[in-house]
């Protein structure tokens, strides 16, 4: 029995499974119908030689945005449960998972292989991935281009709790001749700023590990690291988590 764990985000689907006995994992952009990216999913892994509607064989659990529309699933899992899971995985044990994501941010605490307490901020768009785009093409650049740039800015304050409003900031310090640079300083840091504001709504273990798009982003981990003042870990398939921990689900493991 092979296991496969699909997580279905907003901006990106994400699917991790052990095939042949080697890791096997890759995205897909989720586009405007999750209903046809999990169709896309099940293409691409029959091209590889899973054949997802085979029960014998294979079982496969979602999760995410879309896992609902995941017709060929065994089982439909919640985000923070997989999240937990697949974050607890990448660290080796118990800690608080931080996972950054198009649409919300997550914050889960992992004792004794069990989520204990969780927390999502998704009622604004601000310290999310989805800011992060949008302050990427006010300034013309691509996502990885702006981190590129901040981390050769200096930091000016972008105080607005809302996306609107924070994009007006940007667009007067671009109108009064800022540096570039330092602008996206000011992004990037406000989006960690925002995200350690969720930190301290709850107590968080001592180790914490970021997950999720940013996770890929050495940058942003240091400076969420010097926000908490502690080392935050920033394993190497954070993206994965998810879909990692939908794989453990699919497995029945504890951890």
């Amino acid at each position: 029995m092979e296991y496969i764990g699909i997580d279905i985000g907003s901006t990106a689907a994400k699917i991790y499974t052990i095939h042949n006995e080697e890791p096997l994992f890759f995205t897909v952009p989720t586009g405007w119908s999750s209903k046809e990216t999990a169709a896309e999913i099940e293409k691409s892994l029959r091209l590889k030689g899973i054949e997802v509607r085979d029960k014998e064989n294979f079982r496969t659990v979602s999760t995410g945005y879309g896992r609902e529309v995941v017709d060929y699933a065994d089982k439909a899992v919640t985000e923070i449960t997989c999240h937990g899971k697949g974050g607890s995985f990448l660290c080796g044990g118990d800690c608080t998972i931080v996972d950054v994501g198009g649409q919300d941010t997550k914050m889960i605490t992992v004792e004794n292989g069990m989520v204990v307490d969780f927390l999502m901020n998704d009622k604004c768009a601000a310290g999310t991935g989805k800011f992060l785009e949008l302050m990427a093409n006010r300034l013309n650049v691509t996502i990885p281009e702006l981190f590129l740039l901040a981390e050769s800015g200096k930091v000016l304050p972008i105080s607005a709790l809302c996306t609107v409003f924070a994009e007006s900031e940007v667009v007067s310090l671009i109108g009064q001749g800022n540096p570039r640079e330092d602008i996206a300083a000011g992004v990037v840091d406000s989006v960690a700023t925002k995200v350690y504001g969720l930190t301290q709504k709850r107590s968080i273990s001592d180790r914490v590990v970021l997950t999720g798009g940013l996770s890929q982003t050495a940058f942003f981990g240091k400076a969420l690291s010097q926000k908490l003042g502690l080392e935050v870990i920033v394993p190497e398939n954070g993206l994965y988590a998810g879909a990692i921990g939908a794989m453990l689900c699919a497995r029945g493991r504890k951890k």
